[in-house]
């Protein structure tokens, strides 16, 4: 009897069709990115933003004034979006008030 019913409800998920305007909702995928950026920085350093400005990615402006402080590649190393604001109203808001060009939570607004 239970895997009568258990074999329906996987038929009405299985008939659900979902459209490709429906996607993770904007604060999920912040929290997943920054908890990528976190892992990634557990293996060492990250890419220096000198580093990912030639390579032609887009900086935020906090990282653009961290790549041409005169700081150490140590400093250009590290992940500026940790401390900035703009990740904690990302990770809590789907459409948090921030603009900037570059920010990668941005991105997430548009996507």
């Amino acid at each position: 009897m239970a895997s009568e019913h258990n074999e329906r409800f996987m038929e009405k998920i299985a008939a659900v069709e979902l459209t490709e305007s429906e996607s993770a909702p904007n604060s999920l995928k912040a929290r997943v990115y920054s908890a990528l950026l976190e892992r990634q920085t557990e293996t060492g350093r990250l890419e220096s933003l000198a580093q990912s400005h030639a390579r032609g990615h887009e900086l935020c402006v906090f990282e653009q004034f961290v790549r041409i402080s005169p700081v150490g590649e140590t400093a250009k190393s590290l992940n500026i979006c940790r401390v900035c604001h703009a990740r904690v109203l990302a990770e809590h808001m789907d459409h948090p008030p921030i603009y900037w060009e570059g920010c990668p939570y941005v991105a997430f607004k548009k996507s």
